[in-house]
C-alpha cells in the first residue's frame, strides 16, 4: 500500500462525497476512497487526452480514412 498524506477539502464537499459513498450501494467503503478513485479518474483522463500519435500511426489512420472514402 502506498504512503498517505492529509488534503483538506470543503465541508461541502466532503459532504457531498460522503452522501455519495452513503448511496453507492458499498461501491465504495470511505470518502477517502472515492475521492481518491475520482482523482485517479480525473489524471488518467487528463494523461490520454494529451497522448499523441507517432507520425507513423498518423500515416497508418491517414491510409485507413483514405480507403473509406474520407480524405
Amino acid at each position: 500500500m502506498s504512503e498517505k498524506v492529509s488534503i483538506n477539502i470543503s465541508k461541502e464537499i466532503y459532504e457531498k462525497a460522503k452522501k455519495y459513498v452513503e448511496n453507492s450501494g458499498g461501491e465504495f467503503n470511505s470518502v477517502e476512497e472515492f475521492i481518491e478513485f475520482v482523482l485517479k479518474e480525473v489524471l488518467e483522463e487528463e494523461r490520454e487526452e494529451k497522448q499523441v500519435y507517432t507520425p507513423e500511426e498518423e500515416e497508418e489512420i491517414k491510409r485507413r480514412l483514405k480507403s473509406l472514402g474520407y480524405l
